[in-house]
């Protein structure tokens, strides 16, 4: 197997003349390169014992041989062996890991890395041995969780390593305390440099790890399934950042004891989250919270976790509260229409930048708006607090003084959160997602069902699609016979309607059915592809029939309701019509002729019975 592996060249030893001041006298030197690649000699590798086992492979402690022209070094290192891949997905994941080896080796939050290998047909990776890592630490204290101190300086030191991850482009996706490795000097480094984020795409033999990338007790929603519920982004380590500090706080594990089914549900169906403890600093506990967000863009970035903590480290509690904290305001959770502070300090407004008034969340955009759009000309107040710009807006003559918050940037015709649809389709993920960035140089990243991770790309590659917002009635378009998803019908076989209650980032639509009647646990929520379908209205539904229809989307009740108010209609019209004939055909006879009728009737009977008789 290791010798199928296309391993990188290396570059081999040369010799130079050294001038030491004479030059009769040269010294003829051999020259070892500096490492360049990452391959390692598989003979150059002994295993000596596994020392942890994880969600993607097992740890050794090994032995690294590494010899020169003039030197042999013997380097104990952690070896991390992947489960079992296929040959062409093993050259895959090589090819991923050589070229981020050297830019992550420039990294000094980052484990330090020696190379890659295939030992006994299996992916290793060569680490420095660490001796510790936070998770132990934790193991030896006393209730498993660290000194709030502890904690503050060690999420510093671990977001430090994470913006410097990011920078390369990696992400971690398997944050939790026994990945946070502790070095010689005390300091925290990430033992996991992005080891699923490197085997996104490459089919796992695990069926359970292929609908999940990391550790579930510390994944967020979006990992479970990402190309449905994805996109995967910085913001998801975010989220496994909270749910290591939750640990450290309290010494249990997120949703310990639970399965990883039962974490799912938790998490993705029920939407719960970990509890954050109280007693910490505002601005701690407050940013802590944010990391749970289940919109990503309304998460934290991973430099406002290091400002939090940095300016936190000083903090000490006394009887009139916690003093220390620095300077640097609260940020409040939400300010609003869905929007966290965290969401709207991603994008700073300048000068000359086109905007207008922002719309609600995933909701419907108002009819009448303060600034349909209009140019920054200044910008007035702290960054840190209630700011306002300036808007000059086409046909006012003076310019209006509007808060930042309430306002978007618009760059190219397009503004994050906007729905959009790629001009050249492609069968591999759904053309109509949403748009998460936009840059002032036109570079785009947006959301797209069926991608494990944010599609990357220019502005004028996309164009503006039909919205959707939660409340919005859909049903599947004519032209869909076979959804990407499952989809229920009606008794007649034609598709039903339902009304979308979620949108998750990468624009998949949760769309509820209230107008159909389901038993037990028959599910009533099912999953939609935007470009799959089409809104439902009163306004789209041509006549009176197709619009009682529609009325029976909104719940299941309505046709029984409907049947009966029929029925009871009917009843009453039929008593009323009865009684009104009656009353009229007694109006229409004269006094004493319906008795007279009546008793001759009955006397012409018993006189025909009784001439029977005889």
């Amino acid at each position: 197997m290791p010798q199928r592996i296309k391993a990188p060249k290396q570059v081999p030893s040369f010799e130079y003349e050294l001038f030491e001041g004479d030059p009769d006298l040269l010294r003829t030197v051999v020259a070892t390169p500096t490492q360049t690649a990452p391959w390692i000699d598989p003979s150059s590798l002994k295993l000596k014992h596994r020392i942890g086992r994880g969600p993607f492979g097992d740890i050794w402690l090994a032995t690294h041989h590494q010899s020169g022209f003039d030197f042999q070094e013997y380097h104990e290192v952690a070896v991390k062996m992947l489960h079992p891949l296929k040959q062409e997905h093993m050259q895959k994941f090589i090819d991923k890991f050589e070229k981020l080896f050297l830019k992550c080796r420039e990294l000094p939050g980052v484990c330090w890395l020696h190379g890659v290998s295939v030992v006994n047909g299996k992916i290793s990776i060569a680490m420095r041995f660490y001796e510790g890592s936070v998770g132990d630490q934790m193991a030896q204290s006393k209730g498993g969780k660290l000194s709030l101190p502890d904690i503050l300086r060690y999420g510093s030191q671990l977001a430090k390593g994470l913006i410097q991850l990011h920078s390369i482009g990696l992400l971690v996706l398997n944050m939790k305390p026994s990945n946070f490795l502790i070095s010689d000097h005390d300091q925290l480094v990430l033992g996991d440099f992005g080891i699923p984020y490197l085997l996104l795409g490459i089919p796992l033999s695990d069926s359970d790890m292929a609908l999940r990338l990391g550790t579930p007790n510390y994944m967020a929603p979006e990992q479970w399934d990402p190309e449905v519920r994805g996109p995967l982004s910085l913001e998801t380590d975010v989220w496994g950042f909270g749910c290591s500090v939750v640990e450290m706080l309290t010494g249990v594990q997120p949703w310990f004891g639970k399965s990883s089914e039962e974490i799912y549900h938790s998490v993705v169906v029920r939407k719960e989250k970990p509890h954050v403890p109280s007693g910490l600093p505002p601005a701690v506990e407050h940013v802590i919270n944010g990391c749970f967000e289940y919109g990503l863009r309304n998460r934290p970035l991973v430099s406002d976790l290091l400002l939090v903590f940095e300016s936190s480290q000083h903090a000490i509690h006394g009887d009139g509260g916690w003093v220390g904290l620095g300077s640097r305001p609260i940020k409040e959770k939400s300010v609003g229409n869905g929007y966290t502070t965290w969401y709207l300090s991603k994008d700073h407004l300048q000068v000359g930048d086109t905007v207008r008034s922002r719309s609600p969340l995933n909701a419907r955009r108002p009819h009448t708006v303060d600034v349909r759009e209009g140019t920054i000309v200044g910008l007035d107040g702290d960054a840190d607090k209630n700011s306002f710009a300036l808007v000059k807006v086409p046909g006012m003559h003076n310019a209006l003084r509007v808060q930042e918050s309430t306002l978007e940037r618009v760059t190219f015709g397009f503004a994050v959160g906007d729905w959009v649809r790629l001009k050249q389709e492609t069968n591999t993920h759904s053309p109509v997602g949403i748009l998460h960035a936009v840059q002032r140089d036109g570079a785009v990243s947006v959301g797209f069902l069926g991608l494990e991770t944010l599609w990357v790309g220019k502005a004028y590659q996309l164009q503006m699609a039909e919205p959707y917002y939660v409340g919005q009635f859909v049903r599947l378009k004519p032209n869909v016979v076979t959804p990407r998803f499952e989809w229920p019908r009606k008794s007649g076989g034609t598709w039903c309607s339902g009304r979308i209650s979620e949108i998750l980032p990468n624009g998949c639509l949760v769309v509820e059915f209230p107008g159909r009647f389901v038993f037990g646990n028959e599910p009533n929520s099912f999953l939609a592809d935007p470009n799959e379908v089409e809104s439902v209205s009163f306004d789209t539904c041509p006549g009176i029939v197709e619009k009682y229809h529609h009325v029976e989307d909104f719940h299941w009740a309505v046709r029984p309701l409907a049947i009966a108010f029929g029925l009871f209609t009917a009843v009453k019209l039929t008593i009323s019509m009865g009684r009104g004939i009656s009353a009229r055909l007694k109006k229409n006879r004269p006094n004493g002729q319906d008795s007279g009728v009546r008793k001759s009737g009955w006397r012409r009977i018993f006189r025909d019975a009784s001439s029977t008789t005889k």
